[in-house]
This record gives structure tokens, sequence and C-alpha cells, in this order.
């Protein structure tokens, strides 16, 4: 075996370790972000939507006070909801991500405004694995145009 043959061997071998664990590591990342896609379509299936959908006293008393009623209530919830079911299709993550962030940054707002901040945190909080979500499945976005695109 010729120098330059050996070193050229010594490097694949060097680089094989490596290269599995950067694919194992990959697939670690891929399967904890699913896990938290899962977590907040819990969250927003049934901690957020389902109040509202039924109409929980809860939500139903936050949505008067803010002069929204219930048709405000029904429209959020099944927004949050249908959001919840999107983060779980795959050609659908990304937008889901983004449609929910805008929905918590609205939620923020009224907050804020109508609630004098009471509980603003918390759709703050919600944006950072909504934008995570949204940046790491962003490749989902092409795939979703061009089924858009054959569709039409």
């Amino acid at each position: 075996m010729s120098e330059t043959t050996a070193s050229l061997a010594a490097t694949a071998s060097a680089a094989a370790p490596r290269s599995a664990s950067t694919i194992a590591r990959g697939r670690r990342g891929r399967i904890a972000l699913r896990g938290l896609q899962v977590l907040l379509a819990l969250f927003y299936g049934i901690a957020s939507a389902l109040p509202k959908l039924i109409a929980h006293p809860s939500a139903a008393d936050a949505f008067d006070e803010m002069g929204w009623g219930s048709a405000g209530m029904y429209t959020i919830g099944a927004l949050e909801l249908a959001g919840a079911i999107a983060l779980l299709v795959p050609v659908l993550q990304s937008v889901a991500a983004v449609a929910l962030g805008a929905l918590m940054v609205g939620a923020f707002v009224v907050q804020v405004v109508a609630f004098d901040g009471q509980n603003a945190a918390t759709p703050l909080i919600l944006l950072v694995p909504l934008a995570l979500i949204a940046w790491k499945r962003r490749e989902s976005n092409a795939e979703l145009l061009r089924l858009a695109r054959r569709g039409a």
C-alpha cells in the first residue's frame, strides 16, 4: 500500500465514526422536534381550543369581557384546533407553526390591551418553539407549494 493510499484510508476510517455520530445526533434532533410538535399540538388542541369550542365558562367570560362574544371564541378555538392538527401533518407543519405564531402575536396584543398584561408572557413563550418548528421544518413549504401548483 502506498503512503497516499494509507493516508486516505486512515482519513476515511477516522471520518466514518464522526459521520455516524452526526447522523445519530441529527436523528435525535428530528425525534425531539417531532415530540415538541406533538406536545404543542396537544396543548393547542386540548388545553387551548377545547375550552373555547365547548364554551367553557372561563373562555366565554374572557371573550365577553373583550366584547368578542361567542363568535370570536368559536373562531379562535377553530383556528387553534386547525393549527394543532396541521402541526402533525408533515406538509403543513411549517405553515401551521407560522400561523399559530401569528395567532400568538395577536393573543399577546389582546392580553396587553384588554387584560392589562395579565398572562401576556404565555403567548410570547409559545412563540419560541413555534419559531423553531417553522424554521426547522421550512423544507415542507417547498413540498406544499409543489402540491398547490400541481393541483391548480
